[in-house]
């Protein structure tokens, strides 16, 4: 026996989240997830800023006139479901199955959250109408895709108009084996590149007459494989050097190259910074004598919240109502909170369980989120009624 959107005995948050998952807002889409987000919130005294940017579906929502600003961010885009055939039930007709787990796409990433955090800010301004301080929402539909008009574009737009953004909870699915059990307090830095290094083309019979680039990048390759770039601090592993991609040849077996494209990437903490990176991995490439040039791409700075007012509500308010104590991580990929945590702000990441993420399949348990929506309630209340807030 499943239970669909229209079951009267679903919780005011899985309601929401079903509602939410029923609309295929495939990345930049949003398809009117954020106009169902913006009704419930503007009936609570929310000023809402729509911001469009581009094909990408963007608001900032605020409560509150005075103090410091706890606001929720989030995405309203999914990534593509894949052949239908493949899943058990309709990706974009969520259900909840006899085990009692939500299914569809974005039950985990991140229309679960979304819910949660509505819900969990509707109780709160019930019952604390006049409370001290502000509520903020920032939603995108634009996390899956570029990520270049989304968050990182409203968080410029903030950083011009001078709001404030104290601290932030993004809804990203961060726990491993029941909810709660792991919160993010920050991410590596992501540094992609795009290698080239030009040899001689020739025919493979009359090697002295040509260059191969494959051959010479190897040695460098492994030198860049095998570098120490650091290691690591208290909060970050060690930074990563990946090679993922190697391109090169015209498909003939008789023609030496004239090219190889080597696509890396750097995952990298806070020990080092992109710059640093560059610098020493175009000294090893220049040592080696390649004639080369990079093109790189910074996806993203490593960002810290080792301690903080944030930190200690979140984790107190897993514990209020899960009754464990979360472990802190920064491990994973990269999220939107590295373009929030420029403003100065406080951020953690906190949401369901990760193990289905962009799967077929995907799927949480549904008292998941009523107690996710809980965790969220707790946190508010710790930050600004408990009085653990401080800016």
């Amino acid at each position: 026996m499943t239970s669909t959107s229209s079951d009267p005995t679903l919780s005011p948050t899985l309601e929401l989240a079903m509602a939410l998952m029923r609309r295929p807002s495939v990345t930049p889409d949003d398809l009117g997830c954020q106009d169902l987000m913006i009704e419930r919130l503007e009936r609570l005294g929310f000023a809402i800023e729509r911001l469009p940017f581009g094909d990408v579906e963007n608001f900032w929502a605020v409560r509150g006139h005075h103090g410091p600003v706890l606001a929720f961010a989030g995405h309203t885009d999914v990534v593509p479901s894949g052949p239908e055939v493949n899943w058990e039930h309709p990706p974009f007709a969520p259900c909840i199955d006899d085990d009692g787990m939500l299914c569809g796409r974005g039950a985990a990433d991140m229309k679960g959250s979304l819910a949660a955090m509505v819900t969990a800010v509707e109780r709160f301004v019930t019952a604390h109408p006049d409370h001290p301080g502000r509520l903020a929402f920032l939603i995108t539909s634009d996390e899956e895709g570029p990520a270049v008009d989304g968050t990182r574009a409203v968080v410029e737009h903030l950083r011009e108009s001078h709001d404030r953004l104290d601290y932030c909870i993004v809804g990203e699915p961060s726990s491993t084996d029941r909810l709660g059990d792991v919160i993010k307090n920050g991410r590596r830095g992501s540094l992609g590149g795009v290698l080239h290094v030009r040899g001689v083309q020739g025919h493979v019979a009359y090697p002295h007459m040509a260059r191969n680039p494959i051959h010479e990048v190897a040695p460098a390759l492994d030198a860049l494989v095998r570098e120490h770039w650091d290691g690591g601090n208290e909060f970050f592993p060690a930074t990563s050097f990946q090679v993922s991609n190697i391109r090169s040849g015209t498909g003939a077996t008789n023609v030496i190259p004239g090219e190889v494209e080597v696509v890396f990437n750097f995952r990298y903490s806070t020990a080092l910074t992109h710059e640093t990176l560059r610098q020493r991995t175009e000294a090893i490439l220049e040592a080696h004598g390649l004639d080369f040039h990079i093109d790189w791409t910074l996806n993203g700075e490593p960002f810290l919240t080792s301690e903080g007012a944030l930190v200690e509500a979140a984790v107190g308010g897993v514990e209020d109502v899960m009754g464990h104590r979360p472990e802190l991580s920064t491990a994973g990929g990269t999220s939107d909170g590295r373009f929030i945590a420029t403003l100065g702000s406080q951020v953690v990441e906190l949401g369901p369980r990760n193990d289905t993420i962009h799967k077929v399949n995907e799927r949480v348990r549904a008292a998941d989120l009523d107690d996710l929506s809980r965790v969220y309630e707790a946190i508010m209340t710790r930050l600004f009624v408990d009085g653990t807030s401080r800016p």
